[in-house]
């Protein structure tokens, strides 16, 4: 077993989309950054580098990159799945909470947690979506997403041959 975090944040600019899980969002503002800041798929993407001990998200896609301007968030998420198949894991569980004032994540919750479920190629049970405001914090006017994940070694796939075959034993009888 191996479980990852991630965290991330961006500010709310005006004049893009909001996208959050994938998903797009009314909003009167999205959230800036080099790619299509996603913060919650960028927060999903370290979690599952780090569980599997890899270089994380700026790392790989460096913001100093013209190429990633304006990029798809999920060609990240697609790299850092990629990579833990690669090394024999798979995921087991996802658990995240955004903060932020505005827009209520409610009443798209179950969108997000199905574009998630669908990027990962997961059923939807298995990621847990929450979200909380910054009452007091001061970051009104930005999006915070914390992710955990829990990774499991896959299971060696076993060939039969004939040898293999299950053998039947009579029971002798007196």
């Amino acid at each position: 077993m191996r479980i990852g975090y991630g965290w991330d944040s961006h500010e709310f600019k005006s004049g893009i989309p909001l996208k959050i899980g994938g998903v797009i969002l009314p909003h009167n503002k999205g959230l800036g950054g080099h790619s299509d800041g996603d913060v919650l798929l960028h927060a999903i993407t370290d979690a599952l580098l780090g569980a599997i001990a890899a270089p994380d998200i700026g790392s790989l896609f460096s913001p100093s990159e013209p190429k990633w301007k304006g990029a798809d968030s999920m060609i990240f998420l697609q790299e850092a799945l990629k990579r833990v198949g690669n090394v024999g894991y798979s995921l087991v569980n996802l658990d995240c909470t955004l903060i932020l004032a505005r827009p209520k994540i409610g009443p798209h919750a179950a969108a997000i947690r199905a574009r998630i479920a669908e990027l990962l190629k997961v059923s939807t049970d298995v990621i847990g979506i929450k979200a909380k405001t910054p009452e007091g914090m001061g970051t009104e006017n930005a999006a915070i997403a914390h992710v955990v994940v829990l990774l499991e070694k896959n299971k060696p796939k076993q060939s039969r041959s004939k040898s293999d075959k299950p053998t039947t034993v009579a029971a002798k009888r007196s």
